[in-house]
């Protein structure tokens, strides 16, 4: 492994992302082996002072006694001392605060900060109490609060320097559907009580932000209690809309002059330097007149609670004719389309129920975050495919009209490949397209499609292209259709030298996994941010729940955020300077 000086100037041109490697101090330093030891002999240390727990682990490991021996005598911290040190205090931060950072994200999750239809946000009282618990735990824990207009939660931790360094994450949350909260054994859970089962937390938030919001404040309590100085000021920022477009931080920093550089902890690990621009893509249908006495009717469809977040189920009802012979026609297609349809590596199912004069069908995929669609199972388009190809006859109505577009346009692709505009960034991956919402509004049907759009492509040539398809399918199906496709842009940052760097090797010696730069197909209010990395809280290799269906946070990974945002704080903190 190459060896990378902490200070150097570290070009990262997104061509040579992929192969850039993690940076390495001496071996003078804690490694992921080390940690390990000490997390499994120092528990009881950590219960006391953090100089007990220091004491402890020099006896420990003598490679540790001229860092703690530096710290004791109040020396300046630098090189090998600080970076040992620094992780040090990440150790016991996260064995001394782990139950209260649960209990703290217990409570945050508590509060449904869901975006509601009638009252703008900073007057939500949802948000309002958010914004009163951060204040309470500032004040608890000596930092700095201010409440810029029920927008933005600012909680500082002042450095002896003039510059500022900002980390930024969000409170609030998208919406659940409360039925799919249901664990596999048959345990109910309500989405707005943070529930433990095994190693997992269980709660709307748990892991999109509100644990890495609990998590980064005992980290600044932290640094703050050891006494270690810092040369920058750590702005923490907790955005209160960054799921619905990000107003709050567009109001906020019309006001407030933004820290040059920021750490935003809401995508994954190890560093992100390239996001996906995120869109909306709406198409709609005329809901049209009553059905005629006899026939049968879609009445009624449903998919995910918000755009960007792929179902876990999707449910329809139909209506009028017999509706003995439906349900009896619809069973009897069932395994045959479960089989056909039935996708690599996961699984759906059909249920088919007969409820008085209705018949009610539900598709049950894979609940998935909006940008990653490939983890999940989308049981929306394979709902609409299952009452297309059961000979079933549907009156023409709005739902007829989007089960035929869902069908001829999406069907069980998620590429724009069936629309003819697939294409892919060797770094940022594909482009997406999930077709995850529906909804009955206004007098139409609304399908709307998550989509995801990497480099090699602008917003308006998007939306064009995607108007211009559908359109043409409109017209040559004889279905009149409205388009509205609303495209954020893509970003690709190019951050160079010391902390970058920094991030790389608190995340390579704390995990022992590879780091290096990457992209993700979320988005976040990074865009809105200058010179703006994501670091976490999702670990490589997993299955990201924001947004699913049962959303939960590993408890082995809210130990190792804890470790990580201690430890950037102190080093990025002290950088002699940035780049």
């Amino acid at each position: 492994m190459k060896k990378i000086l902490m200070a150097a100037s570290l070009a990262v041109g997104l061509a040579a992302c992929t192969s850039m490697p993690t940076n390495a101090p001496s071996a003078g330093t804690l490694k992921k082996a080390d940690m390990d030891r000490l997390v499994a002999v120092l528990p009881a240390s950590a219960q006391g002072s953090f100089k007990e727990f220091l004491a402890q682990a020099a006896r420990e490991n003598p490679l540790l006694r001229a860092s703690v021996a530096a710290y004791a005598a109040k020396q300046p911290l630098a090189g090998d001392d600080l970076v040992n040190i620094s992780r040090l205090l990440g150790l016991y931060n996260r064995l001394h605060n782990q139950s209260a950072v649960i209990d703290a994200t217990a409570k945050m999750v508590a509060i449904p900060t869901v975006r509601a239809d009638k009252v703008a946000p900073h007057e939500d009282k949802n948000i309002i109490a958010f914004g009163a618990l951060v204040e309470g735990m500032a004040r608890d824990f000596g930092l700095v609060y201010r409440n810029v207009d029920n927008r933005i939660f600012e909680v500082k931790l002042p450095g002896t320097g003039a510059e500022e360094f900002g980390i930024l994450t969000h409170a609030d949350v998208v919406p659940v559907v409360a039925d799919e909260w249901v664990l596999d054994d048959g345990t109910r859970l309500d989405p707005f009580k943070l529930t433990r089962v095994g190693g997992n937390l269980y709660g709307r938030g748990s892991i999109d932000d509100k644990g890495s919001i609990a998590a980064v404040l005992y980290a600044m309590k932290a640094v703050k209690d050891s006494g270690l100085p810092l040369s920058r000021t750590i702005r923490l920022m907790i955005e209160t809309t960054e799921e619905t477009g990000g107003d709050a931080m567009k109001y906020y920093r019309a006001k407030t002059a933004l820290p040059e550089y920021n750490i935003v902890l809401d995508s994954k690990y190890p560093a992100v330097v390239a996001e996906k621009g995120s869109g909306a893509l709406r198409a709609s249908f005329a809901l049209g007149t009553p059905a005629a006495a006899g026939a049968t009717a879609i009445t009624a469809m449903a998919g995910a609670a918000s755009t960007n977040a792929v179902p876990q189920t999707a449910t329809a009802r139909l209506q009028g004719g017999n509706t003995a012979e439906v349900a009896a026609r619809l069973n009897a297609a069932k395994s045959a389309f479960i089989e056909k349809y039935k996708p690599q590596g996961g699984v759906f199912s059909i249920d088919v129920a007969q409820d008085g004069a209705a018949v009610q069908v539900k598709v049950t995929g894979a609940s998935a975050h909006g940008s990653r669609p490939e983890e999940g199972v989308n049981p929306l388009p394979r709902l609409a495919l299952f009452l297309k190809e059961s000979g079933v006859a549907l009156a023409p109505n709005g739902y007829a009209q989007a089960v035929r577009y869902l069908s001829d346009l999406y069907g069980t692709d998620y590429l724009g490949r069936t629309l003819g505009l697939a294409y892919a960034d060797d770094f940022m991956g594909p482009l997406t397209m999930s077709p995850n919402l529906i909804r009955e509004k206004d007098g139409k049907v609304d399908v709307l499609v998550n989509v995801r759009m990497p480099r090699g492509s602008t917003p308006e040539a998007l939306s064009q292209a995607t108007t211009a398809k559908i359109k043409a399918w409109g017209a040559q199906a004889g279905v009149a259709v409205e388009v509205d496709h609303q495209q954020g842009n893509w970003m690709a940052r190019d951050p160079k030298g010391a902390w970058l760097s920094t991030l790389l090797n608190t995340f390579g010696d704390t995990t022992g996994l590879e780091a290096k730069p990457v992209p993700t197909a979320g988005s976040t209010t990074a865009k809105l941010m200058p010179n703006a990395i994501n670091f976490g809280p999702a670990m490589p290799g997993k299955k990201y729940t924001a947004h699913n269906a049962k959303e939960f946070k590993e408890v082995v990974d809210l130990d190792a955020d804890m470790q990580m945002f201690t430890e950037m704080l102190v080093r990025i903190g002290n950088l002699s300077q940035m780049q």
